[in-house]
């Protein structure tokens, strides 16, 4: 019996890994499909929905490596594992810098990749749970709920941090379109003048570079659901050419010559007044009244006291099990601590504070000395296997962030002149390091 009816795409040249692999995905209850390349596999990645990918590093064309990009680029989110027979700790560099969350070198067991999937999705169906106890998020669930059941556009507001995507994605998870792609983009991080052309895409010779036509986040969204993440930070001229996106369900490539009909569930988020914005002239009337259809605000966390300590709760478990750490609560005193903060960052700062207290932790209880992490990464009398869990922890923060320096200060809860400071050390231990 399939569990929950997921397919994990395996991608290999290999047609005796293939076939393994596929045996080992079947008896673990999944839905295993083929591919022998990595342009086929974007091709099944983007017009279908799995739950995990399991790729080759090393394949003519195009490498495990260069897949995993361009599924990050599509801003698809699916978990991508790595396997290879040419391992090297460059190469393992380098996939978790592009978001692989795992490496694995062959060959390996059946335990072992049994062990890998089931850790991978376990990970990610957590990843995917909305937890709280307070009654006003309580209402909000039930809402986006019935909401799943339409394709209303909804406008989700929210600070930084409260779970606007999370929200998107449980609305998305419970349409009749869960089965098609759920494609996220941030509208504050992708430049003006390339958004267009993410959005959108472009014909072959639109512009310099455009070597090949490329379908748009919309495109690849056809049948499923868009966020459009931070939308207030699209300009102006953007917001126009989106109006008509809405109105007309198509879109008009960069260099096309005729429209491309598109049907795309919307969901837009902020964290900004977008009414005060609309007064002030940054956002357009008629397109916020076009997104402003249901609109739905999530509380900051420091309104969500009863949520906290659940919350707390709820990632320790998650990333004891990751580092695999035998921690089971929390003292009277770090549970105060908890308690007190005014979490600025919302959720996503709680949840980098537990990893971080989760990782640092030497006994089976975390106490509030384990949320310090500024003492300890500033000191310079770090024990060995300290300054190792230290050095650890800012490398992988960096892979989160992919390498920028000014978001993982702030995650960490540091000066991004310490980073600069710690990363000179590695620098000196080792050059892959840089």
């Amino acid at each position: 019996m399939l569990k929950d009816s997921q397919q994990i795409l395996i991608v290999d040249d290999d047609p005796q890994m293939r076939l393994a692999l596929m045996e080992a995905i079947n008896r673990l209850g999944y839905k295993a499909v083929l591919s022998n390349n990595g342009k086929d596999a974007l091709e099944k990645i983007l017009s279908s929905n799995f739950s995990m990918v399991i790729t080759d590093m090393k394949m003519p064309s195009m490498t495990g490596l260069d897949l995993l990009k361009e599924i990050r680029r599509a801003s698809l989110k699916i978990p991508v594992l790595v396997i290879t027979a040419f391992a090297t700790i460059e190469n393992a560099v380098d996939t978790m810098k592009e978001g692989a969350v795992d490496y694995l070198m062959k060959p390996f067991s059946f335990e072992t990749i049994k062990k890998t999937i089931d850790s991978i999705l376990s990970k990610e169906k957590r990843k995917k749970q909305i937890i709280t106890n307070n009654q006003e998020m309580q209402k909000i669930l039930k809402i986006a709920e019935d909401l799943s059941a339409s394709d209303i556009t909804v406008l989700i507001y929210g600070e930084s941090g409260t779970g606007k995507e999370l929200l998107a994605r449980y609305i998305h998870s419970l349409s009749k379109r869960s089965d098609m792609q759920f494609v996220a983009v941030n509208c504050a991080a992708i430049p003006d003048n390339l958004l267009e052309s993410e959005l959108f895409g472009f014909e072959k010779g639109a512009f310099t570079g455009a070597s090949d036509k490329k379908a748009g986040k919309f495109e690849i969204a056809n049948g499923g659901t868009i966020l459009l993440d931070e939308i207030a930070e699209m300009s102006i001229v953007l917001q126009s050419k989106l109006l008509r996106v809405l109105q007309e369900k198509e879109v008009d490539r960069v260099g096309g010559k005729k429209p491309v009909p598109v049907d795309v569930r919307v969901i837009a988020t902020t964290n900004k007044d977008l009414q005060r914005q609309c007064a002030e002239n940054r956002f357009r009337e008629d397109l916020y009244y076009r997104l402003n259809v249901f609109p739905l605000k999530l509380l900051p966390l420091r309104e969500r006291q009863d949520d906290i300590l659940l919350l707390a709760k709820h990632f320790m478990e998650i990333y004891a099990a990751s580092f695999s750490k035998n921690i089971s609560g929390f003292t009277d005193e770090a549970m105060e601590f908890l308690k007190s903060q005014q979490w600025r960052g919302n959720i996503r700062e709680l949840e980098n504070i537990i990893q971080r207290a989760v990782f640092i932790c030497k006994g089976k209880i975390i106490d509030t000395k384990d949320f310090l992490f500024e003492d300890i990464i500033s000191s310079k009398k770090c024990n060995g296997k300290l300054k190792d869990m230290e050095k650890e922890l800012i490398i992988k923060t960096l892979n989160d962030v992919k390498g920028n320096k000014t978001k993982a200060a702030k995650i960490l809860g540091v000066s991004v002149r310490t980073i600069r400071n710690k990363l000179n050390e590695y620098e000196f231990e080792s050059p892959l390091l840089a």
